[in-house]
C-alpha cells in the first residue's frame, strides 16, 4: 500500500495518454540475437532475466525507459566485477510497444520460450501479460506500479511495496488505499493553508483531481479547483486565478506538456507560489528544457517520491549509481531500476549459497521473507506484508526534493527514512 499519488498518478497518465495504444505490436530488441548460445566449455551458465519496458508507445520514446536503463547499468557493472558467485546476469529486454497485445507477446517471449529466472524493473504502459507471469510462478521484481497489477496478483513485487491480500483482485475488493503524507508534510514543513488542484475535462484527470482534493481537505487544506478543456486548454486563465485565490501549492492532474504549459502561463501572471509539486515520473535533469520557458515556476518545483534523491552524492549506494550511469541525462526512475537489479542480484545470491540453485521458486522465496529491504539505503524499506483488512492509518515516509536552477534537485526535509508522518489511508478505484 501507498499513498494515492503513486499508483493513481500512473493510472491516470495511462488513461490520458493511451489513445492510439490498443492495437500496437511488441517490438524484439537486439538482446534476443543471442537466443539459444550455449555458455563456453568450463563457464558457469549465465543468469537471465527478463526486462520489459513500454520503450516506444503514445507517451513518448523515453516515458519508460528509465528502469531499464538503471537495472542494465546495473547488470553491466555486476558482470564486469565477476558476476553473481562468478554466473553472469545475462539480461533480455522486449519493447511491448505500449499496448496490451505487445505486453503478452513480450511475456510469451520471456517467460515462456527464453525461461527467464526473473522479470526485472518492468514499466509498461499497459501490464496486460501480468496474470501469465504471475500463473508461471515467475518473480516480478521492482517493477513501476503504472497500473494495478502489483496490487493484484502473487508473485510480482511492485519497486514500492504492498499489503494487499493479491489474491487476483486489486487491493480489498477492487480498492487501493494511499496515505496523506505528502500533504501533511507541505502543511508542517511548508506552512501551507491553501492548495490548488488543476485538472482537464477528461474523465481519468477529473477522478484523479478528485482524489488530490480529498486527501487535502483530510488534512484542513483550503482547496481552489480548476479545470481546463482538454483540447484547447486556457491556462492563462486557470492561472490567473489560482494566482488571486492566494494559492500556496499546485498540484496537477495533468500530463507533463500540460504541466509545462501551466508553469509557462503561471509564470505569465506573476503566479509565485511556495511549491508546484510534481511526481517521481518527472524526477528527471531534463527539467531544465522541459520547462524552459518558466524559470520562476520551474524553480517552485518539487518532487516526492519513495527513493533516495540521485543528487544525493553524499550516499555511497547513490555515487555508485551516477558513475555507472556515466553522465547520460539522469532521473529518479533510472535510480529505482538500479535498486530493482540490485534486489533480484541479492535474491540470487541467497539462492547460490549452500550451492543452492537460482531458479524461480528460489528467488520469490527471497522476496517473500519478512524482512523490509531498502536497496542499500536507495529505498525507503519496502515490505510484502498481506492484510485482510487496510489499515485506517499507518506511519509513512517519504523522499522530497526542490528543483534549483544550477544545482538540479536538492533534498528537502532531511534524512527520508525521518520524515515520517502517521497519516490516514484513503480508498480509490484503481
Amino acid at each position: 500500500m501507498r499513498r494515492p499519488a503513486r499508483a493513481a498518478e500512473a493510472l491516470l497518465v495511462a488513461a490520458l495518454l493511451v489513445g492510439g495504444a490498443a492495437c500496437g505490436s511488441r517490438l524484439p530488441e537486439s538482446d534476443f540475437e543471442r537466443r539459444g548460445t550455449a555458455p563456453a566449455p568450463g563457464r558457469k551458465a549465465p543468469v537471465r532475466v527478463g526486462i520489459i519496458t513500454s520503450a516506444t508507445s503514445p507517451v513518448g520514446g523515453a516515458a519508460f525507459t528509465g528502469p531499464r536503463d538503471g537495472a542494465k547499468a546495473y547488470f553491466d557493472r555486476l558482470n564486469a566485477r565477476g558476476g553473481i558467485h562468478g554466473r553472469a546476469v545475462e539480461v533480455r529486454t522486449c519493447d511491448d510497444g505500449g499496448s496490451g497485445v505487445g505486453n503478452n507477446d513480450c511475456v510469451r517471449e520471456l517467460v515462456e520460450e527464453q525461461e527467464v529466472v526473473a522479470l526485472v524493473a518492468t514499466a509498461s504502459l499497459d501490464y496486460a501479460g501480468a496474470s501469465r507471469v504471475s500463473r508461471a510462478r515467475v518473480p516480478d521484481i521492482g517493477g513501476q506500479p503504472i497500473g494495478a497489477a502489483y496490487e493484484t496478483y502473487p508473485h510480482l513485487y511492485g519497486i514500492y511495496g504492498s499489503l494487499a491480500p493479491r489474491n487476483g483482485k486489486p487491493g480489498w475488493d477492487g480498492k487501493l488505499y494511499g496515505g496523506t503524507e505528502v500533504y501533511r508534510y507541505f502543511k508542517r514543513e511548508q506552512g501551507a493553508r491553501t492548495a490548488a488542484v488543476v485538472s482537464y475535462n477528461q474523465a481519468a484527470s477529473a477522478a484523479y483531481a478528485r482524489l488530490v482534493t480529498r486527501g487535502l481537505r483530510a488534512e484542513g487544506y483550503k482547496v481552489v479547483t480548476e479545470q481546463v478543456d482538454f483540447a484547447l486548454p486556457n491556462f492563462r486563465a486557470a492561472a490567473a486565478d489560482l494566482k488571486e485565490q492566494g494559492a500556496d501549492l499546485v498540484f496537477d492532474a495533468m500530463d507533463t506538456h500540460g504541466n509545462a504549459r501551466l508553469c509557462a502561463a503561471m509564470d505569465e501572471v506573476g503566479a509565485e507560489v511556495t511549491a508546484k509539486v510534481t511526481n517521481v515520473q518527472n524526477w528527471t535533469s531534463a527539467v531544465g528544457d522541459d520547462y524552459q520557458d518558466a524559470p520562476r515556476c520551474r524553480n517552485a518545483l518539487w518532487a516526492t517520491g519513495s527513493s533516495r534523491n540521485y543528487e544525493d552524492t553524499a550516499h555511497p549506494a547513490v555515487r555508485e549509481f551516477r558513475t555507472a550511469m556515466k553522465g547520460q541525462t539522469l532521473s529518479q526512475w533510472q535510480l529505482e531500476g538500479w535498486a530493482a537489479a540490485m534486489w533480484f542480484t541479492d535474491a540470487a545470491k541467497a539462492c547460490l549459497s549452500g550451492e543452492g540453485e537460482v531458479t524461480r521458486a528460489c528467488v520469490d522465496g527471497y522476496m517473500n521473507r519478512d524482512e523490509p529491504y531498502a536497496a542499500r539505503g536507495l529505498l525507503l524499506p519496502v515490505t510484502f506484508a498481506p492484510r485482510s483488512e487496510p489499515p485506517a492509518h499507518r506511519r509513512t515516509c517519504v523522499s522530497v526534493a526542490r528543483w534549483r536552477d544550477g544545482k538540479g534537485w536538492v533534498t528537502q526535509g532531511g534524512e527520508m527514512t525521518e520524515n515520517c508522518f502517521d497519516v490516514p489511508q484513503l480508498a480509490y478505484q484503481p
